[in-house]
């Protein structure tokens, strides 16, 4: 059957914010650069077609930006009106001029991060396909780990707790925060989580910037001993060179990348070899577009990939990497959405459902706070 133009008649955006049960905190808060984290704004798109086929999208951000993104993406969203969805290039391409005196990063690409990801929706939708399907994908599971459990507001006996009943869900690894102003505290939460979850289960830790190289040295020669799977943002994000030097020096593998917002960013990082696994977000980077392309560069210089955050998205995208991937779950999202990962034997599996495989909740609908829309409903 020959291909029928198709075009775009109707975009909606909201934002909603989702409050979080308990104020989380991590290294970041502990060392005073921030306040615990109550809620997580977003940015929905909703894209419809003159032939009736619809796309979802999300983007995010985490105590500041929220409101900035959804006035970017309401000055250009207009611009996809009369496009055909399936030109999904040619619409970022378009959008990202719309708005190029902000430049090609952060706020900017955030913004047109919900609409690349409902026209990705969209199209998959449209070929009846999950997304990592029409992507190419190399497999129908990914492996995962929990890291929503593992935050320094809570004590070391609910650290624990919270890892064991991630194994017992089938979750296949356990990430734990430190960075504390006194490493003993956190050399001791990650012996206890390591004794508790035993030699044999892949345990991350993740320092979210707050080491300065020399302690970034020393710790990770003193965390060797736990065989952990990697250390996370040991060091400030832009810090290339120096997470180069450690990845370097040490055993256990350095992972960094999801505070970057763009491609030509995480370049810096492939270039030097400042990491062993990238960790990408398809939503501050630009949306799936751009995730793409930077897949592409890592895998040629050999890199493994965990996604950061937003698993309803990056599920797909790790499924479709050439190497073995992980995928990060949290159950923050979980109101947002009708829909649920499932979980088994360690690793997350790619839904049957076209598209992302979600839909928005009614939760998802009584939190919206502003919408806006653009031609015809």
């Amino acid at each position: 059957m020959p291909y029928t133009a198709d075009a775009i008649r109707h975009v909606k955006l909201s934002t909603a914010t989702l409050p979080l049960t308990t104020p989380i905190s991590d290294a970041k808060v502990f060392t005073g650069r921030q306040k615990p984290m109550t809620e997580v704004v977003f940015l929905f798109a909703e894209i419809t077609t003159e032939q009736g086929h619809q796309g979802l999208g999300f983007s995010y951000s985490k105590r500041a930006g929220g409101p900035a993104q959804y006035a970017h993406a309401r000055e250009v969203a207009e611009g996809m009106l009369g496009e055909d969805p399936n030109d999904i290039g040619r619409i970022y391409t378009k959008l990202l001029w719309a708005g190029a005196s902000v430049g090609r990063s952060g706020v900017a690409t955030q913004a047109l991060a919900a609409l690349d990801i409902a026209l990705y929706d969209l199209k998959a939708k449209r070929a009846n396909l999950p997304l990592a399907k029409l992507l190419g994908s190399h497999r129908d599971s990914v492996r995962t780990y929990n890291t929503s459990g593992g935050f320094l507001n809570a004590s070391l006996e609910e650290v624990k707790d919270r890892a064991s009943q991630s194994l017992e869900e089938g979750i296949g690894g356990i990430k734990i925060k430190v960075g504390l102003p006194d490493s003993a505290e956190d050399l001791r939460r990650v012996a206890g989580v390591r004794e508790h979850i035993g030699p044999d289960v892949p345990l991350m830790v993740d320092a979210n910037q707050q080491w300065d190289r020399s302690t970034a040295l020393r710790m990770g020669r003193r965390l060797e001993v736990f065989d952990l799977t990697w250390i996370e943002e040991p060091l400030d994000a832009y810090d290339a060179e120096g997470h180069a030097e450690l990845a370097r020096a040490l055993d256990t593998p350095i992972a960094t990348g999801e505070m970057l917002a763009s491609v030509a960013e995480h370049e810096r990082l492939i270039a030097l070899g400042s990491c062993d696994i990238i960790q990408p977000d398809a939503p501050r980077v630009g949306g799936i577009t751009q995730f793409l392309r930077l897949a592409t560069l890592a895998d040629q210089k050999g890199l493994d990939l965990a996604p950061h955050f937003a698993m309803e998205i990056h599920l797909h995208l790790a499924a479709a990497y050439p190497r073995e991937a992980w995928v990060e779950h949290f159950d923050w999202l979980d109101p947002l959405f009708n829909e649920r990962l499932e979980t088994k034997n360690g690793r997350m599996l790619v839904p049957d459902r076209p598209g992302l495989g979600v839909s928005l909740s009614e939760q998802a609908r009584a939190w919206t706070t502003d919408s806006v829309q653009f031609g015809l409903a």
